[in-house]
């Protein structure tokens, strides 16, 4: 029982870190980029080493949400980002 316990564990921590690389890649997406007067949220994707897809949500709500920028991105260990496709430019 104890091993189970302990396979849990390294997945909670790996889980973590993809939560704090994810809101520090969302917060340099908007420093960027700038907040849209209707932001909804930046949803930041793990897609397979150092690469994530960001797409920034506008809409008052979330039955008129709508993908309004959408980044392809490269970043380092720390979710500095490296590259992004389209580049990201202030907007707002």
């Amino acid at each position: 029982m104890a091993e189970a316990h302990q396979e849990k564990k390294p997945a909670n921590i790996e889980k973590q870190v993809h939560r704090h690389l994810e809101a520090a890649i969302s917060k340099q997406v908007l420093l960027g980029l700038g907040q849209p007067d209707s932001l909804h949220r930046v949803q930041v994707r793990f897609l397979w080493e150092d690469h994530y897809r960001a797409n920034v949500i506008v809409g008052v709500d979330a039955a008129t949400t709508k993908v309004a920028h959408s980044y392809f991105l490269v970043t380092d260990g720390a979710g500095n980002i490296l590259a992004s496709s389209p580049k990201i430019m202030s907007q707002y």
